[in-house]
């Protein structure tokens, strides 16, 4: 099935080699903001929405954003309001919860 050139696919890796650079020791990087400002250039790049969130305990939110082709982004916002992204990716796939000890879970 041949595919369509889209300049989105180029974002796209672009942020990916970011992201897999911020990896590396020696050249740590991480994409650190404001979170109305990183949570508006995931809806406009990427075309993300939030999916749900978790409370770390009284130090931070962890958001989990989506977009309908699959790309994810896991956001944490400390107690200050300083949001970084931790990691993104491709091939999110939704499952139902299941308890843990059960098929699945």
């Amino acid at each position: 099935m041949a595919r369509k050139f889209s300049f989105r696919w180029v974002k796209l890796a672009a942020f990916g080699a970011m992201m897999a650079l911020s990896a590396v020791p020696a050249r740590a990087q991480v994409i650190c903001g404001g979170h109305d400002y990183l949570v508006a250039r995931l809806a406009e790049a990427f075309e993300e929405k939030r999916l749900g969130y978790g409370v770390a305990g009284q130090v931070a939110i962890f958001e989990v954003f989506v977009s309908a082709s699959g790309t994810w982004t896991i956001l944490m916002t400390d107690v200050k309001g300083q949001s970084c992204i931790l990691a993104a990716g491709e091939g999110w796939e939704d499952t139902l919860a299941t308890a843990v000890g059960q098929p699945g879970g």
